[in-house]
């Protein structure tokens, strides 16, 4: 089985771990990831944040390595029917990408192809800003995303932090602690076997 393309959606601030994690395990079991950001092009760097729990009330924030973006913009706009999957990245980028109809645009042929769609942690945001998409699908994502999760017509499933649901062809995790987990799922919709000799 050839090897699928999988469009992931970020923006400056993106979770560190969710954008390399994920792109290096995809790619380790020969799929392609090709990491785009609004107006950006092949060869551009976006910053990206760290965010962990340390005992205070929420997360903290603290800056993270820069992200290379891999495929302009404006490109994979054009070419959305070659893609296989879409994965929204969470971190701070989900915030504001979201408000972006060209962004919007690219998660409606995802959910209007009945194509795979993996969110995780503030991802979430992405697809609660195109109408449908998240109705009626139980859904994870960080705490903090739940009032909007449920207003958007979905179900907010309170998972661990190292667990990841599966509705549907819909992935969905909590934040990076559940990498692991939500890598093994989304390989699993994608109808990739990894098999131990």
């Amino acid at each position: 089985m050839p090897g699928k393309k999988i469009l992931m959606l970020t923006g400056e601030f993106t979770e560190e771990y969710e954008i390399f994690v994920y792109q290096q395990a995809m790619e380790a079991v020969g799929h392609t990831v090709h990491v785009v950001c609004p107006d950006k092009s092949a060869g551009d760097m976006i910053k990206t944040s760290l965010h962990d729990f340390e005992g205070d009330q929420t997360y903290t924030e603290k800056p993270g390595h820069n992200a290379l973006i891999n495929k302009t913009f404006s490109d994979a706009e054009k070419q959305l029917s070659q893609y296989d999957a879409v994965y929204c990245a969470g971190g701070r980028g989900p915030e504001y990408i979201r408000t972006d109809k060209r962004v919007q645009a690219m998660v409606r042929h995802f959910h209007e192809a009945k194509k795979p769609i993996f969110t995780i942690c503030h991802g979430v945001q992405i697809l609660i800003a195109v109408d449908g998409v998240v109705r009626g699908k139980k859904v994870a994502a960080l705490a903090a995303c739940e009032p909007e999760v449920t207003l958007a017509g979905g179900t907010y499933i309170d998972l661990s932090p190292t667990d990841a649901y599966v509705d549907g062809t819909m992935v969905s995790a909590k934040g990076w602690t559940a990498l692991a987990a939500f890598i093994r799922e989304c390989l699993k919709v994608l109808g990739t076997e990894i098999r131990h000799a």
